[in-house]
């Protein structure tokens, strides 16, 4: 009979060989990097101790056939101590053979010992199966945003992922979006692109800050959430540590956003190169000060030379991001489940905080950038 048990060491060559083939090249070996990052990830990572496993699918023959990824989040809601579980990856080989194999895994996974479970990239069949298990959506956490900077620049990189040899036209398109961007009045704020001569800081003040600063900003600025994160400051600092090698899209930027009094209003980490999409891994501000950090981020990144930014909303900034000539898309879905009628009441009201950091996308798993 087929089986379903938690990831054991032992498990972890087929586990990337399997990760390989669903997700990368079937074509190549599982790399010594991969295999090793997904030992340290799903067993040894801080985080990980918390009685939250990730659970593997064998077939009558014992061999694996099926996985479902799960980290650890310790988290606080109105003073009480939660486990939260992010379900990662959720793949199955062989569904001819066992179609039921991934419901089963995701079963199992919900039933376990933690409050609630959650993940920020349901593809429209995961999702489905969420709802099936008494899940719920979350549209407000679930949108996909995209602000462009340089238009030509921008499709140059839209080209450059089908086609390699884009890249060569990137010189031309710097000079373009150069004279389309002098042309533009200062508060001419198109869909697309934003002026040269465009003041997006203000009286505000934006530095960069090192990982360790940007830390203590994230417990400070998430405290106003009746439902938060409250990592341990080991397993912070191994996220931000995950989060900082460079990617495809250009060198981790963490920032902070000051007054004129010298008070910090608020906090970014970002992803971007000039040249690049740049990618937003986190936005955090007080109450009332939303605009002025989202501005922030735009002329950081602007100043940067990055031809645009993504990232994925949050409810207490969506409004903010009205009016600032953002896009929106819905690439994958925000779920949760829980028992406790409150902790849903909470994300539904927006109370919630999680996606970034309290979530997948800072991992190099999901970015897929190991090698």
């Amino acid at each position: 009979m087929s089986e379903i048990r938690a990831l054991q060491s032992s498990d972890i060559p087929a586990l990337a060989g399997m990760f390989q083939r669903v997700f990368r090249d079937p074509k190549a070996p599982a790399s010594e990097s991969l295999t090793s990052y997904l030992r340290n990830f799903y067993l040894d990572a801080p985080g990980q101790g918390i009685g939250i496993a990730s659970l593997v699918h064998l077939n009558d023959n014992g061999e694996m056939t099926g996985f479902v990824g799960a980290t650890g989040l310790p988290m606080t809601f109105e003073g009480r101590q939660l486990r939260a579980a992010i379900c990662g990856s959720l793949m199955v080989e062989g569904r001819e053979a066992d179609p039921l194999a991934g419901a089963r895994l995701l079963k199992a996974f919900l039933a376990g010992p933690q409050d609630l479970s959650f993940s920020e990239t349901a593809s429209e069949i995961s999702a489905s199966m969420w709802m099936k298990l008494r899940g719920v959506a979350l549209p407000q956490y679930s949108l996909d945003w995209l602000r462009i900077i340089r238009p030509a620049g921008f499709f140059v990189e839209l080209g450059r992922s089908r086609l390699s040899a884009a890249r060569l036209l990137r010189p031309l398109a710097r000079k373009t979006d150069d004279v389309l961007r002098r042309r533009m009045r200062p508060d001419d704020l198109r869909w697309s692109g934003i002026p040269s001569s465009w003041n997006g800081q203000g009286s505000f003040k934006t530095s960069e800050v090192s990982a360790e600063a940007f830390a203590e900003l994230f417990v400070r600025l998430t405290a106003r959430f009746k439902l938060r994160p409250d990592f341990s400051s080991e397993q912070l600092a191994y996220v931000l540590e995950d989060a900082k090698p460079v990617r495809a899209e250009g060198e981790a930027i963490f920032g902070k956003v000051e007054a004129r009094t010298g008070a910090v209003v608020g906090a970014f980490a970002y992803h971007g190169d000039a040249g690049r999409i740049g990618r937003v891994l986190q936005i955090l501000a007080i109450p009332g000060q939303e605009r002025q950090v989202i501005d922030c981020l735009i002329a950081h990144a602007a100043e940067r030379g990055v031809v645009a930014l993504r990232g994925r909303t949050q409810p207490a900034l969506l409004e903010a991001m009205l009016g600032r000539r953002i896009s929106f898309t819905h690439l994958a879905s925000s779920v949760i489940h829980a028992k406790d009628p409150e902790i849903l009441q909470a994300f539904q009201n927006g109370d919630g905080f999680f996606n970034g950091l309290a979530g997948e996308h800072w991992s190099r798993l999901a970015a897929g950038y190991i090698d």
